[in-house]
């Protein structure tokens, strides 16, 4: 039902085409000449049948699951795979898991000529009000906990960009409009009205700026704009419940970021730059590299952003008007990158390989303390965990307390995913009381975006995905029976009583 336009010239192959099917059957019938090139006897089964079926079942891998085939051998389990990790269950599935949605469609509808280019994307931008709102939203919402545009710079080029005739917008860089689009779709996802018509306005967005990013070539050229825009694209698609298109994604601009150098210190490989381009390209190597290291953890892939001399300290304040909310910004990136480093290494790799994340009790237990350590280290306002200060805050710094959760669920998550590792062979055990303590920690800070920001927590993705994994992880140690408290074995309970009240309330 989407309108979809084909370039002047694949109209003209198809009018001929059909043109001289026409003649053909025309001169010898309807029953001949009904494929330009006759398929195979499998293929016309497969389309007679597609015609009674509403939807056929396709396996993942595009097979045909109805073909009988050799069994596969079963393969052993490492030796130190965890029953109480997700990690153990493959990425690839005969049937993708549907409880917040993986995708299975295109993520970016085709609604573009071949001629349009550029001036056909602008002609869709929204009015200059509307996009005000988006991008305050964005700011709003967005930006604090994946704060690497840089603000000031981005409404200068804003403002300059609308200020322009209409003549002339078709003339400005294509990355620009990119992000523009990107920035609309995200802010669009967070907006209070009706879920259909949020979903179908920030899909035609993120469309745009993807059509865009094609007029830019960026495959082949890239900039920090257009690494913005991709980033921004890829947490779109996951909160747009295509996890799957959004990791590959996420692999494109992976690579440009490396093409980039926004690996290497910045005082090393554009000792030249400015001020603001140095501190740009380390928020940017940043966010990339977060957004890898959380990507790999949750779906059980190995992490790509493993090659970097950019120090974590060297990120810092300079040259921004608003020192106040910079430094809580820079103290905020900073605690998330020593997070992403320690996840990165320790459990990340080792879980994508289902190896065993600790070779010993001792290293186990130094691992334990190396995350300790790491959030002592955090700032104040970061590690607050009553949920009454959390309320007092949200009036007068929204900014610090969604920083405050997504740092909170992040490090718990991980935390009680080392907690419950286990490794027989060298006789490593679960910690069930730390991975039940760490998991609730995790799920509470899920349960608090929801009654401080509700819209919110029903359209980050990742959120979810860990608070149904830490809910799963509660449910398998609590199956082991090794708790005598009722009293704290009903605190675990309580949680998964109410995450199912969560999921029965939101599909």
């Amino acid at each position: 039902s989407q309108p979809t336009l084909s370039c002047l010239e694949c109209v003209e192959r198809k009018t001929k085409l059909a043109t001289l099917i026409a003649s053909v059957d025309r001169k010898n019938g309807a029953s001949k000449a009904r494929y330009v090139t006759k398929p195979s006897s499998k293929v016309r089964k497969a389309s007679t049948a597609s015609i009674t079926l509403t939807s056929p079942t396709v396996a993942a891998n595009g097979l045909d699951p109805s073909i009988t085939r050799p069994p596969r051998p079963t393969q052993a389990a490492s030796q130190g795979a965890s029953p109480f990790l997700v990690s153990n269950i493959p990425f690839t599935q005969s049937s993708p898991s549907n409880v917040f949605g993986v995708g299975s469609q295109h993520p970016f509808s085709n609604y573009w000529t071949c001629q349009g280019g550029l001036p056909e994307v602008i002609s869709v931008l929204p009015s200059k009000d509307q996009a005000d709102l988006l991008i305050a939203k964005f700011f709003e919402v967005v930006d604090p906990v994946y704060p690497f545009i840089h603000r000031r710079t981005f409404y200068s080029d804003y403002e300059n960009f609308w200020a322009l005739p209409s003549e002339a917008k078709g003339d400005v860089d294509a990355s620009l409009i990119a992000l523009h689009f990107a920035m609309y779709a995200l802010g669009t996802q967070f907006m209070t009205f009706s879920y259909e018509e949020r979903s179908q306005t920030a899909e035609f967005y993120c469309s745009a700026a993807n059509q865009a990013l094609r007029v830019y070539s960026y495959l082949n050229r890239t900039t920090i704009r257009a690494i913005q825009a991709m980033l921004l694209i890829a947490y779109f698609l996951m909160n747009d419940n295509h996890a799957s298109d959004a990791y590959a994604w996420a692999g494109i601009h992976l690579r440009q970021a490396y093409a980039m150098r926004l690996h290497r210190d910045p005082d090393l490989v554009v000792p030249e730059a400015s001020i603001l381009e140095k501190q740009q390209r380390r928020k940017l190597w940043q966010a990339v590299f977060f957004q890898d290291t959380s990507a790999a953890t949750l779906l059980k892939m190995p992490p790509t952003t493993t090659h970097s001399d950019v120090p974590v300290e060297s990120l810092s304040d300079d040259n921004e008007q608003n020192l106040a909310s910079m430094k809580q910004d820079v103290s905020y990136m900073r605690a998330m990158w020593h997070l992403g480093n320690l996840v990165q290494e320790n459990l990340s790799s080792p879980m994508s390989l289902s190896l065993p994340v600790a070779n010993s009790p001792r290293h186990k237990e130094s691992l334990v303390a190396a995350f300790r350590r790491l959030y002592k280290s955090f700032p104040a306002y970061l590690t607050v965990l009553d949920y009454g200060i959390l309320q007092q805050q949200v009036a007068s710094n929204p900014r610090a307390v969604r920083q405050n959760l997504f740092l909170t669920s992040n490090y718990y998550h991980c935390l009680a995913l080392l907690q419950a590792s286990d490794n027989a062979a060298q006789e490593v055990e679960v910690n069930v009381k730390g991975a039940l303590e760490a998991a609730h920690e995790a799920l509470c800070a899920f349960f608090k975006l929801f009654g401080l920001f509700e819209i919110e927590a029903g359209v980050w993705w990742e959120y979810q995905h860990r608070a149904f994994e830490e809910s799963l992880l509660i449910v398998n140690l609590l199956a082991m029976n090794t708790i005598s408290d009722a009293d704290y074995d009903k605190i675990f309970r309580d949680d998964i009583r109410r995450m199912l009240e969560l999921m029965s309330r939101y599909g």
